[in-house]
């Protein structure tokens, strides 16, 4: 699928842009102050996925923690580069903080909430010209909701004088990406190089960001963060994120990723992590781990027992990555089905590396197992499940063997 030229960004080991793939992104929700709590999180979301993380520098305590975070993850032979979120005070906690400027792979500026007025451009100057000092990249990340008002103020002006006024939403649109290409501009102005600059214009809805960044694209070659901020919780949240990530993604719009789901009460913080690399995957742009074709089920399937298998197997695919990756190179682009019935299972099953057909209501009670379109064997009696997964591993084992084996 063709991608936009844009320029490539070094964030710490991970490259954003260019002919890079896309990057996964995510960000902690802990209190940055609580390094053991952050670290924790960090690592669950690196050991997800999460190819950069965010985390929120808010104090002066935060920023003290920072470099502490640092090595405690490289302790833990995670080498995640961290993205420091700044808002209202980011240029006083940079310069209070030196150790902390220096430890972020990235900083993330929000035009709208940089400062008022001369402080503004003052106290934007100076977290750029920090930033250029220690050659940091910086996503400079503008928010419909926290537009730079005087920003909106000058083109509400503006379009109120026109014969023919434009929308409200398409002035509120304008100003997010003037609001990021201006800023943009000025940072080049200040001494940061276009490879070290990331441009985001966050948006709610799925049309005004899709529009936004159709937009966008077609005014600069900097690198594109993508993500529809407050995506919400649960289902809404991944269907609206998916919905507009995919449009964008299809036309090769985005260099790096992250989807803004609302945690549910106790739920996984990396969900987020998954869902980013799932929209990655299912288009055909990475591989991330084995995928798993499982038919919904139907009037033929009154047994439980395919969902059951489907998602052992996913779980175990997904668990089994980590230790895979190095000694099982391309194993994530293999596919497994596992599927309900004989009216699809066996024409699915051949199309996967691996797949077995369980029996319907009423048919004998085996399961055909395909291994590359032919049928290998036929499982039967009460260790499917176990037989199924141990076939899938010595597949692993003999069809992916790293060079060295």
């Amino acid at each position: 699928m063709p991608r936009k030229i844009t320029q490539s960004v070094q964030v710490g080991p991970v490259t954003v842009g260019g002919a890079a793939p896309i990057v996964v992104q995510s960000m902690t929700n802990t209190d940055t102050e609580d390094a053991i709590r952050t670290v924790a999180q960090i690592a669950d979301l690196a050991r997800a996925g999460s190819e950069l993380v965010r985390i929120t520098v808010n104090t002066e305590a935060a920023a003290n923690a920072v470099p502490e975070i640092r090595d405690r993850l490289l302790k833990m032979d995670l080498d995640v580069p961290l993205v420091g979120d700044f808002h209202f005070n980011g240029h006083k906690l940079l310069s209070a903080v030196p150790d902390c400027a220096t430890a972020l792979a990235k900083y993330r500026i929000n035009p709208g909430n940089v400062g008022r007025g001369a402080k503004r451009d003052e106290q934007f100057a100076q977290m750029i010209e920090i930033a250029a000092r220690h050659d940091k990249p910086v996503r400079i990340g503008a928010n419909w909701g926290s537009l730079d008002q005087e920003l909106l103020a000058r083109l509400l002006d503006e379009n109120a004088s026109r014969t023919h006024p434009k929308p409200l939403e398409q002035i509120n649109r304008e100003a997010v990406i003037k609001s990021a290409l201006d800023s943009a501009a000025r940072a080049e102005e200040l001494g940061l190089s276009r490879n070290k600059i990331i441009l985001s214009c966050k948006m709610s809805r799925v049309q005004d960001l899709v529009q936004v960044y159709e937009s966008l694209a077609s005014q600069c070659d900097y690198a594109l963060h993508l993500g529809l901020t407050e995506a919400g919780m649960g289902s809404k949240g991944i269907v609206a994120s998916t919905a507009a990530l995919a449009i964008l993604l299809q036309q090769g719009i985005g260099d790096t990723i992250r989807i803004s789901l609302t945690p549910e009460p106790g739920g996984d913080r990396t969900k987020e992590v998954v869902v980013g690399q799932e929209i990655l995957q299912t288009m055909g742009l990475r591989s991330f781990t084995p995928m798993v074709t499982a038919c919904p089920g139907c009037g033929r399937t009154s047994s439980t027992y395919f969902q059951e298998l489907a998602s052992r197997i996913q779980t175990y695919l997904r668990d089994s990555m980590p230790g895979w990756k190095a000694d099982h190179p391309g194993v994530a682009d293999m596919s497994v089905a596992v599927m309900g019935c004989v009216v699809n299972g066996p024409g699915e099953s051949k199309h996967a590396n691996i797949g077995i057909s369980l029996p319907g209501t009423g048919e004998r009670p085996i399961a055909p197992v395909y291994i590359d379109g032919e049928k290998a064997m036929t499982l039967k009696g009460d260790h499917i499940a176990e037989e199924f997964q141990q076939i899938v591993d010595e597949y692993v084992q003999t069809h992916y063997r790293a060079e060295s084996a």
